[in-house]
């Protein structure tokens, strides 16, 4: 045995895939036969460390506590708790530390369970490995492992690190976890170009990935960080964890009032002073003022109206792990789907046929040929078909399930057809000479039926059968024919029978040099989910533009891609389609104009996939990604919101995203995209409908330290305003069901604020409208001779009474309160009902009384009250009309 090489603590051997077997042990200083000395990896370990991730550090629970409160909103709220504590108002600090405490502890279990996705990486290397040192296989943990062990691998084992394969034997591994690959890579120990992208490297296998079907023996070139998954693992740590569009417009927003209300709080203390008012009442008024304009309810709403969101989505198979990213579905702009599983019902399907000249469907009119092709496929066939809860599962090699199932489906029972014709012997199938052969008894005689790549079958054929019988072959013809089914993304297979003497018990590859008669041609492939195609019409006319990135084959995707009317750049009849080794030689500008134009991404690696992602966010879109592998985790955690499917993904995928689907269904996130831009009108119609109260309230008090006056409404009246109207009417409309035509818009800009100019404007027209009703209510009963106790009960009756009939209004931004349907919210006359009781409660119980200096008042002062209320309902009625047709106009003349 040659002296162990010093291997380096990095990659030892990174162009493994390009070197013969001998060379890269050698450069390993490993023996392929007897494996490393057990003294030897004991060294290797100590020098390269466990096969396992090294945790990435990150903030310490504390700190991801603490950054929970470092948000503007947050900072007003606590300031307000401050001042409530300052002027003795504990019930009311309590209350609204409470929100800002709820709103922090969401975020962190949030946020906590983001950052398990690299636990989750870890878990993957976690595995029990077949090694071989001193020349004996023995079941070791996989975390011992070291560069140059040699690996025993079999057809259910975990990869347990990076190997050069070495010696193969109907080798197939399942790379989808990290490749995207739709079916298992079948494997050699041949060397590749150095420059080939992962998913073509046939001379590897990779950790995480799993063995289908024959067996290996593997040399260990790289372990834990070193390996291609712990490369995706630094990539889940680099990228970026970014805010949602609506952290970003609500951050804004809150800066936004934080400066007014500073600025009319100052204002308001200024005046005092220069009216020779005392500074403690001058005091009390700016705090009054800013009590007035904090939105004490919008946390707590926010999170409702989320939390009710998330509920809606569950229900349409879409499970959100963080409540922001229930509104950043209605902002997405761009979704880049994975193709496996989530566009595709990942099943292999025979598609269609060639047999006798006539293409042929399972589902269709058979002929005699067409049945025995499937017959062939059934029969020359190692998988079975398992039936569980009434449907039919496939236990082996997907492509051999579908031809089972393609039988099935013609009705042709797999299990009949081998009691039928009993099975006697067999070839198993070999990468190196691509195809499989079995022998079976046919009612007395002995006939072979073989099944593999269309140049291994024909090569052995000199008959097919055509249209009128069996003739003899013509090779550029069934070439001819085979890749016309390839064109369309199919995999091809090629079947024929070969029938031996009478008596014959066995077969061996000398049996199956020649004299086949070739029966016919089939396409596989995993077809597209019919329900996909309407949802990325759906889309599409939404304005959210489709992206399929994937592992798999160019020809396929493109293929895929059409048959769902993805839209995109075309070549030619076809669209066009970039392939990973096309983006590695593009710079980012270039790459990010591909990435707005073309609609195809093949054969990409998980770092093409996050600068894709990156690229589309350079240009100011909003990208939603879905995806289920390991190599999809970096992506999904870069992405605005990373869509995860839940019942083929890997957990780590789980781990990285925002949004799992329980049913692995593109035609889910369209559902999500609805339900997301729903949340956000809705969020935003409680926004305009709380601003105007916050800003009337600080109108009155700011007009009462103008005209010098008594304060009309006191600081602890304001905060029962804000506290109860924002629960008892606010969040009705939580419940306002989707408007019309919401998915007949495009998505909003993402650089647009929540309140555009006209609702700006809408907004103070009913803070002035809030203010007039108030405080002129207020000095019309001083005028009448009420005292400042009743006459405050009636500006705070008005302004709840003003907010329940401007609360009509907010059912539709743009439309009028009738064309919502009076009766599908039925929640906002509940809401009416509890609010009117409790005000009811305000102004005649004794302790409500006490509690918030206030008065019983009279029917009069009722009537007053109400007639506010109808006129604020009649005008902003009346502006939106106005605004209608305005736009209405505009559209017509333009």
């Amino acid at each position: 045995m040659p002296k162990p090489a010093e291997p380096p603590a990095t990659q030892p051997a990174a162009d493994a895939h390009a070197l013969p077997p001998a060379q890269v042990a050698d450069r390993l200083g490993a023996d392929l036969d007897r494996g490393l000395d057990p003294a030897d990896a004991a060294r290797r370990l100590a020098e390269h460390g466990p096969n396992r991730l090294t945790a990435q550090r990150g903030r310490g629970p504390l700190m991801r506590l603490l950054l929970q409160f470092h948000q503007p909103l947050v900072y007003i709220l606590l300031a307000a708790c401050a001042v409530t504590v300052a002027i003795g108002e504990w019930v009311d600090a309590g209350v609204i530390f409470g929100v800002v405490l709820v709103n922090a502890i969401l975020g962190f279990v949030q946020e906590t369970k983001a950052v398990a996705a690299l636990e989750s990486l870890g878990r993957t290397m976690e595995a029990v490995a077949t090694v071989v040192r001193g020349g004996q296989p023995a079941h070791r943990p996989a975390t011992g492992l070291v560069p140059g062990d040699v690996v025993l691998l079999e057809a259910g084992d975990k990869v347990p690190a990076d190997l050069r394969l070495v010696r193969v034997r109907d080798l197939e591994v399942d790379e989808a976890p990290l490749t995207g690959e739709s079916v298992p890579s079948p494997k050699s120990v041949d060397p590749v170009a150095a420059d080939v992208v992962l998913a073509d490297r046939v001379s590897m296998a990779y950790a995480s990935t799993m063995v289908t079907r024959g067996q290996a023996r593997g040399l260990v070139v790289a372990t834990g960080d070193a390996t291609e998954v712990g490369r995706i693992s630094r990539l889940i740590a680099t990228a970026e964890d970014l805010d949602t569009p609506l952290t970003r417009k609500i951050a804004r927003f809150s800066r936004l009032l934080l400066v007014a209300i500073l600025a009319l709080a100052a204002v308001t203390f200024a005046l005092g002073l220069l009216q020779g008012r005392s500074a403690l009442e001058t005091f009390m008024a700016a705090v009054a003022l800013m009590v007035g304009a904090i939105p004490e309810g919008l946390p707590a709403a926010m999170t409702i109206m989320l939390a009710l969101g998330v509920s809606r989505m569950a229900r349409r198979r879409a499970i959100i792990r963080k409540l922001p990213a229930v509104e950043t579905l209605g902002s997405t702009t761009v979704i880049c789907s994975d193709k496996t599983g989530t566009l595709t019902q990942n099943r292999m399907t025979l598609v269609r046929g060639q047999a006798a000249g006539r293409a042929f469907e399972p589902a269709g009119a058979l002929d005699e040929a067409a049945r025995e092709c499937l017959v062939a496929g059934a029969l020359c066939n190692d998988s079975r078909l398992v039936r569980e809860d009434g449907d039919l599962r496939v236990e082996g090699d997907p492509t051999e399930g579908a031809l089972l199932l393609a039988a099935e489906e013609a009705g042709l029972s797999p299990a009949a057809l081998s009691t039928e014709h009993p099975r006697l012997d067999g070839v198993p199938f070999e990468s190196e000479r691509q195809y499989m052969a079995t022998l079976h008894d046919v009612g007395g005689a002995r006939r072979v039926y073989l099944k593999g790549s269309v140049e291994a079958i024909a090569a052995r054929c000199e008959a097919r059968v055509g249209p009128s019988g069996v003739e003899p072959i013509a090779p550029d013809e069934v070439h001819a024919q085979a890749d016309a089914l390839a064109a369309q993304g199919l995999r091809v297979l090629a079947l024929a029978r070969l029938d031996l003497p009478p008596g014959a018990d066995g077969i061996s590859h000398d049996d199956l040099v020649g004299g086949a008669t070739l029966l016919g041609l089939v396409g596989l492939l995993d077809p597209p989910r019919p329900e996909a195609r309407e949802a990325i019409a759906m889309c599409q006319a939404a304005g959210v533009a489709v992206k399929m990135i994937t592992g798999d084959h160019a020809v396929t995707a493109t293929r895929i891609a059409e048959a769902l009317g993805i839209e995109g750049a075309r070549d030619g009849e076809h669209l066009e389609a970039l392939r990973g080794a096309d983006l590695d030689r593009l710079s980012e500008g270039a790459l990010a104009d591909a990435a707005e134009r073309v609609a195809v991404f093949a054969r990409v690696s998980p770092e093409q996939k996050l600068r894709l992602v990156k690229a589309l966010q350079s240009r100011g879109h909003v990208a939603a990604m879905t995806g289920d592998g390991v190599n999809d985790a970096p992506a999904l955690r870069q992405a605005d919101i990373g869509v995860a499917m839940g019942r083929g993904g890997t957990d780590v995928a789980r781990d990285a995203s925002d949004m799992v689907l329980t049913d692995d269904n593109f035609a889910s996130i369209e559902a999500a995209v609805e339900e997301g831009r729903g949340v956000f009108d809705n969020l935003t119609k409680f926004i305009v409908w709380t601003l105007p109260t916050n800003l009337g309230e600080a109108l009155i008090v700011l007009a009462s330290m103008v005209f010098a006056t008594t304060l009309p409404i006191l600081p602890v009246q304001i905060l029962w305003v804000n506290m109860t109207t924002a629960v008892l009417l606010g969040l009705t409309l939580a419940f306002e069901p989707n408007e019309p035509g919401i998915m007949d818009r495009p998505p909003r800009p993402a650089g647009e604020p929540i309140l555009t100019h006209p609702l700006i404007m809408r907004t103070l027209f009913v803070g002035t409208l809030l203010l007039v009703a108030g405080y002129g209510l207020f000095e019309w009963s001083i005028a009448r001779g009420l005292d400042d106790a009743a006459a405050r009960t009636v500006t705070v009756n008005a302004i709840v009474v003003g907010e329940l009939f401007y609360l009509f209004n907010c059912r539709s931004l743009i439309r009028p309160a009738r064309h919502v349907g009076w009766w599908s919210n039925p929640w906002v006359y509940a809401g009416s009902a509890a609010m009117l009781a409790a005000q009811a409660a305000f102004t005649y119980l004794p302790i409500f009384n006490t509690l918030f200096d206030t008065a019983p008042i009279g029917g009069s002062e009722w009537a007053q009250v109400a007639g506010a209320g109808a006129a604020i309902f009649v005008l902003v009625h009346t502006e939106k009309r106005v605004r209608l047709w305005r736009e209405s106009r505009a559209a017509h003349t333009a």
